[in-house]
C-alpha cells in the first residue's frame, strides 16, 4: 500500500521483490521499465573487480519499518514482501529483462484458448523442514487464497478460476472460463506449505512469524522493532546463496540509519535525495560504496478518504491539485531525483497514458472551484467555509520517511493560501496501517504504491475491494472504471487493453481520488565489498543469490 505495498520507507509493496505485491501496500500495476543506470557517476558497478566468488558473511539492510506479517497471503506492506520474497517462491516470476520464466515451475502450457494452464512443477524441490513440495502444495496455496475466511487481499485474481486440479504430484492444472489477462502471472505467488498449515487458522498460525518456504534464504530470528534474521539455504534449487546470511535492521529514521550506514552498520538502504546528492559526494562513500539511480517502480499520493463529506465534490479535490504545486515538490524535496506522476502508472510503460488532465498549479484556479464548491470565506479570517464549517483536514503519514513529511508541509503552506487549514500527523508505521488505514480512520495520506510488471487495477481501484483489510482504503467507487478494469482483465489483446487503460487514467484524473503527486528515483547504496550487482530493467535485486564478498574482505559469520 505505501502501502508502498508501495514501497515504504515505510509504504506498504518493494520495489526489486517485485512479488505479488511487489505485485502490490505491492499491488496493481505496471509494466516495463527502461534500462537502469549503472553506478554512479560513470564508476564501475560492484562487482566488476577480477574478484573470486565466495561463500560466507552476512548483509545487512536498513528498513525504515518492521515487517507485519510473513505469510506472503496475509502481508500488504513492502517490508513484509520482501522478506517473504526471500523465503517463498512462485510458480513462475519475472527475470532481469522482464520475461516471464519459471521459479518453482519447470514449464508449462497454455491452451489456445487461453482458459487453461498446465503447471509442470519442478521435482528437485523441498521445504526448509524437508519435506518435498508438491502439486498439493500449490492447491492448498489457492484454496485458502480463494476461502472467505482468509483475511487476504489477493483472492481476486483467483476467484477467477473456474477449476483448480492435482493432475499428479508435479503437474497442476488452473483452468478458467473466461479469458484472464493476468493469469499466468497470478501464480507468481508465494507458494504455502499444505503439511504445515492445512486444517488451521491461517491468521493465527506459527508461519506468520516463523515461516518455511521453499526459498533462498530460510528463516532464523524476528526481533519485533529490531531485527529479521535468515541464513541461506545450502539445498536452494537454483544454488545455495553465496552470502551466508541476511539481516533486515529496523531504524524508524533515515537520519539514524545514515549514520548507520557511515559507521560500517549497515551494509545497504535507500538514500533520500539529500543523501545522495550531497551527503555521499565525499572520500568515504566514493571509497567504500555504490551508489545507483533509476526510475523506480513506485509513486506518491495524496490520497482522500472519499467517505469524508469535505472530498466528496470532486471540484474540491480538482481545487486542492491546482493549489498544490508538484514541480516545487520534486524539485524541492527529491531535488530533481524523480518525475511528475500522472495517474497509476510508470512514465514510459506500455499502459501509460500520457494525455489526461492536467493540473497545473494556479491558486486563482484553485479558489474559483472551491468557491463553485460553495466553500467562501464568510468572517475574513483567512479559512474557508460552507455551512458554518470551517475547511481543515487532517493529513497523516508513516514516521521515518522525511520524504512525505516535507510533502506535507509544502501542501500545508500551499493549501493556507487558498484558505484551507490543514493538519500533519506523523505515525509509526504499524500503529499507522493497522490503527488508521486499515480502519479508514483518517481525512487524507500520504503514501505510495509499488507499481507491479501487470497493468491489472482490480486489487487498488476496484469498488469491491473497499472491505477491512483491503486495499481500496479511500473507498473509491466508478461504474465505468468497474466496467473497464475487468473488461481489461478479460482479454488478451494488448491494443484493447490499452485502450481501456488509457480511459480509466482519464477518468481517474478528472475526478481526482488521488492526487498523484511523483514517481521517485530509486536510491540505492550498497557496500562496495559485496559484489555481483547488476543492474538490470527489472532493477538490482534480480540476482541477490549471486551476490559475494570476497573471502579476504569478509568480516561477519552467521551461525546456523
Amino acid at each position: 500500500m505505501g502501502l508502498q505495498k508501495t514501497h515504504p520507507c515505510g509504504s506498504l509493496a518493494t520495489m526489486e521483490r517485485l512479488g505479488r505485491l511487489n505485485r502490490i501496500m505491492t499491488l496493481c500495476i505496471a509494466l516495463t521499465m527502461a534500462a537502469c543506470s549503472s553506478a554512479e557517476q560513470g564508476r564501475p558497478t560492484a562487482g566488476s573487480a577480477a574478484t573470486v566468488p565466495a561463500y560466507g558473511d552476512i548483509m545487512v539492510e536498513g528498513s525504515i519499518g518492521d515487517a507485519s506479517n510473513l505469510i506472503p497471503l496475509l502481508a500488504s506492506d513492502s517490508t513484509s514482501h520482501g522478506i517473504a520474497g526471500m523465503i517463498f517462491n512462485g510458480l513462475i516470476k519475472y527475470d532481469k529483462d522482464l520475461n516471464i520464466v519459471g521459479d518453482l515451475a519447470e514449464s508449462w502450457e497454455i491452451s489456445k484458448d487461453g482458459l487453461v494452464i498446465t503447471f509442470h512443477l519442478r521435482k528437485d524441490i523441498r521445504w526448509h523442514d524437508g519435506r518435498s513440495f508438491t502439486a498439493e502444495d500449490v492447491l492448498y496455496t489457492y484454496q485458502v487464497t480463494i476461502d472467505p475466511k482468509t483475511p487476504t487481499a489477493y483472492a481476486g485474481d483467483f476467484l477467477k478460476v473456474k477449476k483448480a486440479e492435482v493432475l499428479d504430484a508435479y503437474t497442476f492444472r488452473a483452468t478458467y472460463d473466461k479469458p484472464f489477462a493476468p493469469a499466468l502471472m497470478s501464480w507468481s505467488v508465494g507458494i504455502l506449505p499444505k503439511h504445515l498449515l492445512a486444517g488451521k487458522e491461517i491468521t493465527t498460525a506459527p508461519l506468520g512469524r516463523n515461516p518455511v518456504g521453499t526459498g533462498p534464504y530460510r528463516f532464523k530470528e524476528w526481533v519485533t522493532g529490531q531485527k529479521i534474521v535468515l541464513v541461506s539455504n545450502p539445498d536452494y534449487f537454483e544454488g545455495r546463496p553465496y552470502i551466508d546470511g541476511y539481516i533486515m535492521r529496523i531504524i524508524p529514521d533515515t537520519a539514524t540509519m545514515f549514520l548507520e550506514l557511515r559507521a560500517n552498520g549497515i551494509d545497504r538502504m535507500g538514500l533520500t535525495p539529500l543523501q545522495y546528492t550531497r551527503q555521499t559526494e565525499n572520500n568515504l562513500f566514493k571509497k567504500n560504496y555504490n551508489k545507483f539511480r533509476y526510475l523506480s517502480f513506485a509513486y506518491t499520493y495524496l490520497g482522500y478518504n472519499l467517505k469524508n463529506p469535505l472530498f466528496a465534490d470532486k471540484k474540491v479535490r480538482q481545487a486542492i491539485a491546482h493549489a498544490v504545486n508538484r514541480q516545487e515538490i520534486i524539485d524541492g524535496v527529491l531535488l530533481g531525483l524523480g518525475m511528475p506522476a500522472t495517474g497509476p502508472y510508470k512514465p514510459g510503460t506500455w499502459a501509460y497514458n500520457p494525455n489526461v488532465r492536467q493540473y497545473p498549479y494556479d491558486p486563482q484556479k484553485a479558489k474559483a472551484l472551491l468557491a463553485e464548491a460553495g466553500w467562501r470565506d464568510a468572517n475574513g479570517d483567512g479559512i474557508l467555509e460552507k455551512d458554518g464549517r470551517p475547511f481543515e483536514f487532517e493529513i497523516i503519514t508513516n514516521q521515518g520517511n522525511e520524504i512525505r513529511a516535507k510533502c506535507a508541509e509544502i501542501i500545508q503552506r500551499r493549501l493556507a493560501e487558498v484558505g484551507i487549514r490543514l493538519r500533519i500527523r506523523v505515525v509509526e508505521w504499524a500503529a499507522f496501517v493497522n490503527d488508521f488505514i486499515n480502519k479508514r480512520k483518517f481525512d487524507a495520506t500520504i503514501l505510495g504504491w509499488t507499481i507491479p510488471m501487470e497493468p491489472d487495477l482490480y486489487d487498488v481501484w476496484h469498488s469491491s475491494k473497499t472491505g477491512p483489510q483491503e486495499l481500496n482504503f479511500i473507498s473509491y467507487k466508478n461504474e465505468e472504471v468497474d466496467l473497464l478494469i475487468v473488461k481489461a482483465r478479460e482479454t488478451f489483446d494488448q491494443a484493447l487493453r490499452k485502450r481501456y487503460y488509457d480511459r480509466i487514467q482519464e477518468i481517474l484524473a478528472e475526478e481526482q481520488p488521488y492526487l498523484f503527486l511523483y514517481v521517485p528515483d530509486a536510491l540505492p547504496i550498497i557496500h562496495a565489498r559485496i559484489r555481483g550487482v547488476e543492474t538490470a530493467p527489472l532493477g538490482i535485486g534480480w540476482n541477490f543469490i549471486k551476490w559475494y564478498i570476497p573471502k579476504e574482505e569478509q568480516k561477519l559469520v552467521m551461525t546456523r
